[in-house]
């Protein structure tokens, strides 16, 4: 099988973001309505068109942080759906965009 050449393929961004709640979101609940979220404002075709990806080994439950994998074309959808969710099960949440960067290691390095 070949390799695609790194000029073609699709270049990627990495939304690092945290959540504020009262109690812990489970990765499997944040899962459900991120997904949700994006497929109501997107569409499928505008989700499928920004290859979003949730990094499952990347979620931390006990600092309610995260990383979003998305084209690096479709960062500002990104941060649009994020924001409009407003609640995860029966759990009102506050989403952060805490950085955007093109490598896993530079979205969560802080400064």
């Amino acid at each position: 099988m070949l390799k695609i050449p790194a000029s073609l393929r699709q270049k990627k961004r990495y939304v690092y973001f945290k959540i504020y709640s009262q109690n812990k979101i489970p990765y499997e609940n944040l899962r459900n309505a991120i997904w949700n979220i994006f497929l109501d404002y997107l569409g499928e075709l505008g989700t499928a068109k920004a290859n979003i990806r949730i990094v499952r080994n990347l979620w931390d439950p006990n600092e309610q942080k995260g990383i979003i994998r998305c084209s690096h074309r479709h960062v500002d959808e990104v941060k649009i759906c994020l924001g409009l969710l407003h609640q995860i099960g029966d759990e009102k949440t506050v989403f952060q965009t805490l950085r955007v960067s093109g490598t896993i290691r530079g979205a969560m390095s802080t400064k």
